[in-house]
């Protein structure tokens, strides 16, 4: 494997799978089986997961809802996959923790750095729930905070497209995708990968960003081993 210890950001819609709504049980086993994977291969994973493909704060928001307490509900929606993704990933012989920025003790460790760490250490995954534990904060930012807090080498996020576009490439059939973007491209260009906090968070503390499709069956330890999938931000 190309990375000793690697963070991987999923977004909730990505759990969906082709469903409206919720939390497709053939995504999740996909995931748990390529994860699986990689830590026998001897790489250290964490995860952070979304929660809009239950509920998104923004959304709420906008809704008329306080934006603050629609962030809560969607951290709240976090934990949910962050725990239906330990199911999964358990049941393919993944040993996981889940750490939670809000305290919830019956299903879930409260995030504790140095716990962290050491559970990676010891071979296990972590997904980390809750986001960051603080309203207006995406979940994007806490993948960027905790990358650098446990000093991951790298920051995979898969999503629905095989990359970094100039455009959306679903509503535009001439989009042009990026194999390689530095963090200044993408901050001054305004190119929405990740939010500007995320980008900025990799940028200080130097840690790469590589973009890919999820879909595709055995990207995740692709993406691991170092081969040349997606697009990468540095």
């Amino acid at each position: 494997m190309a990375y000793e210890r690697v963070l991987l950001k999923l977004s909730g819609e990505a759990l969906m799978g082709e469903k409206p709504y919720g939390i497709d049980p053939a995504i999740v086993q996909s995931i748990a089986k390529d994860v699986s994977k990689v830590v026998a291969n001897g790489t250290q994973l964490a995860i952070v997961v979304g929660g809009g493909n239950i509920f998104r704060g923004l959304k709420g928001s906008a809704a008329g809802m306080d934006r603050a307490t629609a962030d809560y509900v969607g951290m709240l929606a976090t934990v949910m996959n962050a725990i239906t993704l330990q199911d999964g990933l358990e049941r393919s012989g993944v040993p996981t923790r889940v750490q939670s920025a809000i305290e919830m003790q019956q299903v879930a460790e409260p995030y504790i750095r140095r716990r962290a760490i050491r559970h990676l250490e010891k071979g296990r995954v972590v997904v980390f729930g809750g986001g960051c534990g603080n309203p207006f904060f995406t979940t994007d930012t806490t993948a960027a905070l905790r990358a650098a807090e446990i000093n991951a080498d790298v920051v995979f996020k898969a999503t629905k497209v095989d990359g970094v576009y100039d455009k959306d490439p679903k509503k535009y059939p001439d989009a042009t995708r990026f194999d390689t973007l530095s963090f200044q491209e993408v901050l001054s260009r305004e190119i929405a990968v990740m939010d500007g906090t995320a980008i900025a968070l990799c940028k200080d503390n130097k840690i790469p960003i590589v973009v890919f499709n999820l879909f595709e069956p055995g990207n995740i330890s692709r993406a691991v081993a170092g081969d040349s999938i997606g697009s990468r931000i540095g």
